[in-house]
């Protein structure tokens, strides 16, 4: 008897264990929501990619696309280290998966980057940038 109650004690105090240890890493993970609330309509989808410095408009850390309604669409990105990143994000109309521009260089398509950021030419980390450290995000982007 006293070796099932011996046992049972390990179990339990070994699933306390890992519990505890399991927390601190979720802690350094969070989840950021993000959202464009003024699409022009309904057509095709926007889609979202967040960067670091690094990869910036080249290499997306995650993307993801979503759906219009009303105007509005949004997208999360879960388990997100804690660091400095940029999230650009594009209407993409026509469903070809890929930014259209004009035949001068000028965007066919309506696009934004995280802390909406206007500059003429293409979006800079720099402008866009925002830090992750370890609580939810969510972040408002407008055309």
């Amino acid at each position: 008897m006293q070796n099932l109650i011996l046992t049972i004690l390990l179990l339990f105090s070994s699933a306390v264990a890992v519990k505890a240890q399991e927390n601190p890493k979720k802690s350094n993970l969070s989840t950021i929501t993000v959202s464009v609330t003024n699409a022009l309509n309904n057509n095709g989808t926007v889609n979202f990619a967040l960067y670091k410095e690094d990869g910036f408009l080249k290499q997306p850390l995650f993307a993801k696309g979503s759906t219009i309604s009303n105007g509005v669409s949004k997208v999360i990105f879960e388990n997100v280290p804690k660091g400095v990143y940029a999230i650009v994000c594009f209407h993409d109309e026509n469903g070809n998966k890929r930014m259209d521009f004009e035949e001068n260089g000028m965007p066919k398509e309506n696009f934004g980057t995280s802390n909406n950021s206007f500059n003429f030419g293409p979006p800079q980390f720099e402008n866009s940038k925002f830090e992750v450290s370890g609580k939810d995000l969510t972040l408002e982007i407008k055309f």
